[in-house]
């Protein structure tokens, strides 16, 4: 059965970026190696600070853009609900 994830990425200054990906080992290195051109690479988005797997892919996404309408305190109270030091 597949999976899909829903991640959080963050910066050393905890710039935060979300995204849904099937595959989040490869997903978090490229962004780390800033193989993926754009907002992450730009601002140092490298270290996933929080995720959350899904069977379903239409699940993944109403999921991701709930999290990207909600405001940065959410997302920042979210993080801290299971990675409350941001440990990458």
């Amino acid at each position: 059965m597949r999976s899909y994830y829903v991640y959080i990425m963050a910066s050393r200054s905890r710039v935060l970026y979300t995204c849904v990906t099937r595959d989040l080992t490869r997903r978090v290195s490229e962004h780390k190696h800033k193989l993926v051109p754009g907002f992450t690479a730009e601002y140092n988005v490298n270290g996933p600070v929080y995720y959350e797997d899904f069977r379903d892919i239409r699940s993944a996404i109403a999921r991701e853009e709930q999290i990207k309408g909600w405001l940065r305190s959410k997302k920042i109270a979210l993080v801290e609900s299971t990675n409350p030091r941001w440990q990458i």
